[in-house]
């Protein structure tokens, strides 16, 4: 997940205990208001996820440090399109079965990767920072050092390194900057501004970090984040994130010696070639204009973020290709398009380069993380909804995951079916397998962005907070099969059933987004009531109460005329009747 290019992790907010004991709704055996097309795509599906063959794939990518046009990107892409093909995916298009092709488009920037980021402290032997340990701790866009054996540098502590007074009396020309800003922050009051060599970052978001230093285990003490500098090849600079452990060291030696030096050693490339975009359909039989997508990011180094959302995508792609083969399903109705992109920027390009396509898109499914074992991460799955009033106002059912809430207007809210269906979906699936589903409200940063953007309805299936999320340790012995194999049941079951609801479907789904719509209104009225008693300015509350109480009337609204397009066939006189009585019910409570 790219959310750290969005905003920055130092001011995530802290995560909201309610989060932990949220409720989440539930299907129950039997239940009339769960669409018989979703249950028959869920017994088609819920058995068909091949663990080990996902487990093989994020084995397989978390070798790299991916980023698109480097030569990890390209393997990664390369290796999902051979299981593709091996499952019945053809090369190039076709109109009636699935097919697999890669596309691509200019970079506007290099791809860049390294063999060698070494930080030696003189006089010792063993390094403080290596590739070979850490993973990801030289910054991305480093250029190399001279020289075989690199360059020696002074070391001097800037403390936090944010600003004139940290650098006061400090000559940091040419040397090396350690400091506790973020890496971005530090290169450019370090290096831009000040003439430094390079920089070592110790920043570690606060969920990863507790208060108190005494309180961290070891494997905390050595958790770093990986990160980037900007990309100005006329400034032969580097930057290295280090871990709390990696701080202390360096801080020590400079104590024993304020004249300290350290050797570094980097080997960087930056590779010019072009973006890819992986992509694979099934084609729809009798509207394959109209898509579902599905999508997940390459690039990134972490096994949960997001090679675990790449093979889990994977998997659904060969479960629905072989249920239709072997004709435990029919041939979705609707076109089902996988993509596997570089985060945002392959979505983006996908739909501005493939307008027809991208115009009959209904819905779309983001893939981010989604292979946590929650007991060792603490990131609790999520389904992140599309954009509905808990964007608008923070409410304490609905608690903002610590990534924390973008800016959502009103004015821009469309409801649509999509958020109730999939999740009780995933809570179908839940059923079965005590699967923990949790929500939380639009915040934005991934594949769903995009799309949302360009007005489909889109939401994202993922893990958060995740203690290791960007960091060296996000590595596979911390990505659960079984919890790949619930996301590709419950997303495999939500876009199949999409692509291929009938009339008899779509009835049961006003039924059940009309039970969620009355959930919602007796929940916002009982929890507003609280709410407006606690206030000091008690009619401004009831204002934003009133407020919040037709926001959901008005999003549910849209949502019911949303069903109306659901079937593969036009709507019948029973499902316009049935969407009309809901509306009206709604409305008047």
């Amino acid at each position: 997940m790219n959310r750290f290019t969005w905003r920055a992790l130092a001011c995530m907010a802290p995560l909201v205990a309610a989060c932990a004991s949220q409720p989440a709704p539930s299907v129950t055996p039997g239940d009339t208001s769960f669409p018989p097309g979703a249950e028959r795509a869920y017994a088609a599906l819920a058995t068909q996820f091949d663990r080990d063959a996902a487990m093989e794939t994020v084995a397989f990518m978390q070798q790299f440090w991916r980023i698109a046009a480097n030569p990890g990107f390209n393997a990664s892409i390369d290796h999902i399109r051979e299981r593709l093909a091996k499952s019945g995916f053809q090369s190039g298009g076709t109109k009636t079965a699935p097919f697999v092709r890669v596309d691509e488009f200019p970079k506007g920037q290099p791809g860049w990767d390294y063999t060698a980021g070494t930080v030696w402290i003189d006089g010792e032997e063993t390094p403080v920072l290596s590739r070979e340990r850490d993973r990801v701790s030289l910054a991305i866009n480093s250029l190399s050092t001279a020289g075989a054996d690199g360059v020696r540098l002074r070391l001097i502590d800037v403390g936090a390194g944010t600003g004139e007074k940290d650098y006061a009396g400090k000559d940091v020309k040419g040397a090396v900057v350690l400091g506790d800003a973020s890496i971005g922050r530090l290169w450019q009051q370090a290096v831009r501004a000040r003439g430094a060599a390079g920089v070592i970052s110790t920043e570690i978001a606060r969920y990863i970090r507790p208060s108190d230093p005494a309180g961290m285990s070891d494997q905390q003490r050595d958790v770093l984040q990986w990160g980037a500098i900007p990309y100005d090849p006329k400034l032969t600079s580097f930057g290295f994130k280090a871990s709390w452990r990696t701080g202390s060291r360096l801080r020590e030696a400079l104590a024993r010696n304020p004249s300290a030096t350290v050797r570094v050693q980097i080997q960087s490339t930056f590779y010019t070639g072009p973006n890819r975009t992986l992509v694979a359909e099934i084609p729809g039989r009798t509207r394959p204009q109209e898509r579902i997508v599905l999508a997940a990011h390459v690039q990134e180094p972490g096994a949960n973020d997001d090679a675990s959302g790449c093979a889990t995508l994977l998997g659904i792609a060969q479960a629905m290709a072989a249920a239709v083969a072997r004709g435990a399903l029919p041939p979705p109705e609707r076109t089902l398009t996988f993509l596997w992109v570089d985060e945002i920027a392959g979505s983006r390009h996908w739909i501005t380069t493939r307008p027809s396509e991208a115009r009959g898109v209904q819905y779309m499914f983001s893939m981010d993380m989604t292979g946590e074992d929650t007991a060792k991460t603490g990131g609790a799955f999520l389904i992140e909804k599309e954009p509905d009033p808990t964007a608008v106002w923070e409410r304490p059912s609905d608690p903002h995951s610590e990534w924390g809430a973008d800016e959502v207007k009103l004015e821009t809210l469309k409801g649509s079916l999509l958020n109730d269906l999939h999740i009780a979906v995933a809570n179908r699936r839940a059923r079965d397998t005590r699967w923990v589903v949790r929500t939380n409200p639009y915040e934005g940063g991934s594949d769903h962005t995009a799309f949302w953007s360009a007005g489909v309805p889109s939401l994202l299936n993922w893990h958060f907070t995740d203690r290791f999320y960007h960091t060296n340790q996000d590595t596979i012995d911390k990505v659960s099969a079984a919890e790949m194999e619930n996301v590709a049941a419950a997303v495999g079951t939500s876009a199949y059933f999409l692509a291929s609801a009938s009339e008899e479907d779509a009835v049961v789904a006003v039924a059940l987004l009309e039970r969620a719509a009355d959930a919602r209104l007796a929940l916002e009225r009982r929890q507003g009531r609280e709410l407006i008693a606690k206030a000091t300015d008690k009619a401004a509350a009831e204002r934003t109460e009133q407020q919040v109480i037709a926001a959901w009337k008005a999003w549910y609204s849209s949502a019911f005329d949303t069903v109306g397009r659901l079937p593969v066939t036009a709507a019948g006189a029973t499902l316009s009747r049935a969407i009309d009585d809901a509306k009206k019910r709604v409305a008047a409570q």
